[in-house]
């Protein structure tokens, strides 16, 4: 590329009273072939600022560690090519960064991600066979094997209005959850009911099917198809389809 491009990065942390102090700061940098966002941020630490936090680790879109804002997009910054933001960013203009909105600041780029360690642990583990020696058709297999490629990056999170814009952390257990709860509620020879908890404890109801946590997936996980509606289904039937309540009565199904 060789050229000069602008960049608006996000520098600042809260206060011992939780306030923000912060504002964008301009940085120019040259641009090399084949560069990402990340690739950026290391040049602006290496340049102009030492001291910009930022969390990375893999740098190969697999640890989830470096997802930001870029131009208003959340995104992992190590698989945004530079040549793709450039082409979205009108002439003239700088590239914003920012950290996720979602999750409360520690610094600059950095965001506590704490919260999701805890609802994690809300999570009933799966409940199966005690001889490890399990057996299922292929086919199931694949159904939770797409659940398991999520890296835990957050953006879906970041994404979802229910958290990001009405920060209900502690009713909503957002679509990361969701894809977690999926795969432990359709692997074949789990036999827990987590059911009540997810209408009840997990607030699935919030989830409006906007499809904005599908579309900023970086590992391609089909969550409001594959993972939310099918969590609400379940649900329906459970608590609002007549003929199933009446089956369970009769116990014709557990």
């Amino acid at each position: 590329m060789g050229e000069n491009v602008t960049f608006k990065i996000f520098r600042g942390e809260p206060d011992q009273h939780g306030d923000i102090n912060g504002e964008m700061v301009d940085y120019t940098v040259e641009m090399d072939e084949g560069m990402v966002v990340l690739d950026v941020i290391h040049r602006i630490q290496a340049e102009h600022a030492p001291d910009l936090s930022c969390r990375w680790n893999c740098k190969a879109g697999k640890c989830g560690s470096c997802s930001a804002e870029v131009n208003g997009k959340p995104r992992l910054m190590c698989m945004t090519r530079m040549e793709d933001v450039l082409q979205e960013t009108n002439e003239g203009d700088a590239v914003l960064v920012k950290p996720m909105q979602a999750f409360p600041l520690t610094k600059d780029l950095v965001t506590d991600n704490s919260w999701a360690y805890e609802m994690n642990k809300k999570m009933v583990p799966i409940n199966g066979p005690e001889e490890l020696d399990w057996e299922f058709n292929q086919k199931e297999a694949n159904r939770v094997q797409e659940f398991r490629s999520c890296i835990e990056c957050m953006l879906c999170v970041n994404s979802c209005h229910v958290l990001r814009e009405h920060q209900k952390f502690d009713e909503f257990a957002g679509p990361r959850f969701f894809v977690r709860l999926a795969g432990l509620e359709m692997h074949p020879l789990d036999v827990e009911n987590r059911i009540p908890e997810i209408k009840e404890d997990f607030g699935i109801g919030y989830c409006n099917i906007t499809r904005c946590c599908t579309e900023v997936c970086p590992a391609g996980i089909n969550i409001t198809d594959n993972a939310i509606i099918p969590l609400k289904e379940r649900i329906v039937t459970e608590y609002y389809d007549p003929l199933a309540i009446l089956a369970k009565k009769l116990g014709i199904r557990k």
